[in-house]
């Protein structure tokens, strides 16, 4: 079976000049690789649902579509103990499934809809992956890997992206930064190398950090001259694909 890449991209919650013409090239730059886009989509948020410039965009270019959670509010049940690590990192099934829920309706309120679950920060408990199975999802993603619940099966395949980082300044940080663009670079490399699937994670406040779109596209490259063959979450399956994305 050959390596397959996946590049996903999140955070766009409105049409600001800056994230949208950020999104549009780096949308043309793939475009230019045969590269297909995944959109993870966050219907709601505290500032309000995507705009409509923003949803016609996606829309008018056919990207592949991921539910990304609903409102991405830490810890929605007021448990404890999970910080800021992701609105579906530690609910039961129960309330995941009201949260998914709300979060497919508000989707459908902007006029799309998706059959693919990606938890913010990559994160999902247990009782999530559950709730997804049953509302009918074919896929949940996860830190981890890809959930594929049409073939029952697991698809070990680590997200990659660039981390939360600690709050430092000068030479520190471009240090800092310099690793995280190389250990995208050697990693997603690896993993091609092993014919498994890469799987590119960009977030839209990367785009505004040129060294990371560069580190991004390197390894779109770097990965598909290893023989990948690029595709969506929609299209992923336990089998190798057919034929190479065009």
């Amino acid at each position: 079976m050959p390596a397959r890449l996946v590049v996903s991209l999140s955070g766009l919650t409105d049409a600001r000049s800056d994230a949208l013409a950020t999104a549009r090239d780096l949308a043309a730059e793939l475009d230019s690789r045969g590269v297909p886009l995944t959109h993870l989509v966050q219907p709601a948020s505290p500032d309000g649902r995507p705009s409509g410039e923003l949803v016609d965009w996606i829309g008018e270019r056919g990207d592949a579509i991921a539910l990304h959670g609903y409102d991405h509010t830490p810890d929605p049940a007021r448990r404890g103990g999970v910080g800021r690590k992701g609105e579906f990192a530690a609910l039961p099934r129960h309330e995941a499934g009201l949260r998914l829920t709300a979060a497919r309706r508000a989707l459908t309120g902007l006029g799309l809809a998706a059959a693919v679950f990606a938890a913010p920060r990559w994160l999902a408990s247990p009782g999530t992956v559950e709730a997804v199975r049953a509302q009918g999802f074919r896929m949940c993603l996860d830190e981890g890997g890809v959930h594929l619940f049409d073939d029952d099966v697991l698809l070990r395949a680590r997200a990659l992206g660039f981390r939360l980082e600690a709050v430092v300044s000068g030479e520190e940080r471009r240090r800092a930064e310099a690793w995280r663009c190389r250990l995208l670079h050697a990693e997603a490399v690896r993993i091609a190398r092993r014919a498994g699937v890469v799987r590119i994670g960009v977030r839209a406040k990367d785009l505004r950090r040129p060294d990371r779109v560069r580190t991004v596209l390197g390894a779109v490259d770097a990965v598909l001259a290893e023989g990948a063959w690029p595709t969506t979450y929609a299209a992923l399956s336990a089998t190798a694909p057919a034929a190479r994305t065009a």
